[in-house]
């Protein structure tokens, strides 16, 4: 049955395209912050502004929805009928009971649900968004309901406090319809695929199934690493001369979970990152450019961070108990997060910085809004997405339709005079269907800034926020 229906994948996109064209889900009734940038027209403060900003950081955490943490923030586009919302409150089946309602979840750690491209297409129904219940009773039957839960301010105060001060975007999709390791490579570079060999054009689109790395799952078994042969962002990276890192927990880090301190010290022995969302090491133009080396402890960061030798941009990725990723828990994931921003904030780095801080995939967990249809993979499921700079407009909801791929199309705006990952352009053609920085749909993140405003002061907030998380 599952690959019956991920064999009609292509059909469900098609008709998902077409719902989307009638709408973009429910409206908040509440009156919507202006979209316009304050001062002068966006396309001179875009040349004369956007450089101010040095170093971009991305950092990623897993596995939530857009509702699941911001369904009731006010003036979004969040749960219908919660939260001043227009609408009718959702009620979604249930086999073997009437329906499950969204409803306040003070639980520290939550079960979410499947969430695979099988499981995305049934979650969103052509567009009806009711199918978040059934997937979870069919694949994880011991968290009936769990989905439908949802977080606010009590829970996740700092990542409320952050939409409050800066900028909260409540129309970020992801970039595909799947999981994890997809997501990460769209991330890195706006593509998913498989690869039988080292040339670029040898790669095709995989959705589902990208070659999977060495360790990765329940079950790993040794065997030979992916080929990611396409081209990804790096390329450009290096091709510009443009310093890029990407962090991750390599054993010995800080343990962000249990740390008092604003920056996440001193270095302990714990868990790696998910091989999933680490992919760079894998890809043959990392390898060919020789920066393999730019892949980092989080110790690096921190250290880069505080001697003032931030890289132009940055990736940031977690171990699993900071991730947020089920069944790790919430708190510990928003006292990782608060440190590493805490520290940027602390630092001569901060006054030109970006931070672009969201969720790699929906995680199983309800979200109300049905995911525009730009090409056979997607957009996916709603997350969770916060811009946090010195010249981040202040209580700005963004209601852009975005996705990962507005990351590098800022970036390639901001560092390499708006080339593109596009097979005509960039000298080293692949077999990518599209070129995602120039869809239609997509938004521009310069909207989220004011460059003409006077550098915002840090928001240093505590690494152990007062909470009402109950146990279960």
């Amino acid at each position: 049955m599952r690959w019956a229906r991920l064999a009609a994948l292509a059909a469900v996109l098609t008709l998902l395209g077409a719902a989307a064209a009638a709408g973009s889900g429910s409206k908040a009734s509440l009156p919507r912050p202006s979209r316009t940038p304050a001062g002068a027209s966006a396309g001179a403060m875009h040349e004369a502004g956007i450089h101010k900003i040095k170093h971009i950081v991305v950092i990623m955490q897993e596995n939530r929805s857009f509702d699941d943490y911001f369904g009731t923030y006010p003036h979004a586009d969040g749960i219908p009928g919660l939260g001043g919302h227009a609408g009718k409150v959702p009620c979604l089946p249930d086999p073997g009971h009437k329906c499950v309602r969204p409803f306040h979840d003070r639980h520290d750690l939550n079960h979410g649900g499947p969430h695979d491209t099988a499981p995305a297409i049934a979650d969103i129904n052509h567009g009806k968004m009711n199918g978040f219940v059934k997937e979870q009773v069919h694949g994880r039957p011991t968290a009936t309901g769990d989905v439908m839960g949802y977080h606010t301010k009590k829970e996740i105060p700092n990542y409320w406090t952050y939409a409050k001060d800066f900028v909260l975007q409540d129309h970020m999709f992801q970039p595909n319809l799947s999981w994890s390791l997809p997501a990460h490579l769209a991330l890195v570079s706006l593509w998913s695929a498989f690869c039988p060999d080292t040339h670029p054009m040898s790669c095709r689109n995989a959705l589902s199934k990208p070659g999977r790395p060495p360790h990765w799952g329940h079950k790993p078994q040794a065997k030979k690493p992916p080929i990611y042969a396409w081209t990804d962002l790096t390329y450009l990276l290096h091709k510009h001369h443009v310093s890029w890192g990407f962090y991750i927990f390599k054993g010995t880090e800080p343990a962000c979970e249990s740390n008092l301190t604003a920056s996440c010290n001193p270095v302990t022995n714990g868990p790696i990152s998910s091989p999933s969302w680490n992919p760079l090491k894998y890809f043959t133009d990392v390898k060919h450019d020789h920066q393999l080396s730019n892949i980092k402890s989080l110790n690096g960061f921190f250290g880069a961070v505080r001697k003032g030798k931030l890289p132009q941009v940055s990736w940031v990725v977690p171990s699993q108990p900071v991730s947020e990723h089920p069944p790790a828990k919430v708190s510990p994931g928003q006292t990782y997060v608060t440190g590493l921003i805490n520290t940027i904030m602390q630092s001569p780095e901060w006054k030109s910085t970006a931070i672009f801080l969201a969720w790699d995939d929906w995680g199983g967990f309800y979200d109300n809004m049905r995911p525009p249809h730009v090409d056979e993979n997607g957009y996916g499921l709603r997350v969770p997405a916060l811009v946090i700079s010195p010249y981040a407009k202040k209580g700005y909801i963004d209601h852009q339709t975005l996705s990962f791929d507005a990351y590098a199309k800022f970036i390639e705006d901001d560092f390499m005079h708006a080339q593109r990952l596009n097979p005509k352009t960039d000298g080293r053609p692949d077999r990518r269907p599209t070129v995602r920085e120039r869809v239609h749909k997509l938004g521009n993140l310069f909207n989220d800034f004011n460059f003409n405003q006077n550098p915002r002061s840090p928001v240093i907030l505590p690494v152990h926020p007062k909470t009402d998380f109950k146990e279960p």
